[in-house]
């Protein structure tokens, strides 16, 4: 009686990351992935230290970044980078690195709402 409800738990268990979506491009040239069950996140560097996270609903519609906060945490060139993003115009935030991030960097933003309730986007 036992392992079967164990082999379904287990198999409930294992569809649920098959829900998230894959890492995509998105509409500014950066890579769009899901931060938490309510946002996707665009990530975009482009060489410069200035970093641009566009956030998006889980229709993929813009929000309005006001009120919102990150903190990234990047690698570049083998180094972590920490900063914080601050809101922008639009669906944005934007923060500086202390050293030139290049596109497709890989790292962690975790983002913050205007409710307090956090959300972290894997790039």
């Amino acid at each position: 009686m036992i392992r079967p409800l164990l082999a379904a738990a287990l198999g409930l268990a294992l569809t649920v990351p098959a829900l998230a979506h894959d890492p995509r491009p998105g509409p500014n040239g950066g890579l769009k992935v899901d931060a938490g069950q309510r946002h996707h996140a665009e990530l975009v560097a482009n060489g410069t230290p200035q970093v641009v996270v566009f956030l998006y609903d889980q229709n993929d519609r813009p929000v309005p970044a006001q009120g919102y906060r990150a903190n990234a945490i990047l690698i570049v060139a083998g180094a972590t980078q920490r900063f914080a993003l601050a809101p922008g115009d639009g669906n944005r935030l934007v923060g500086s690195a202390s050293v030139p991030v290049p596109a497709g960097a890989k790292g962690a933003v975790q983002i913050t709402g205007p409710d307090g309730t956090t959300a972290q986007a894997r790039f």
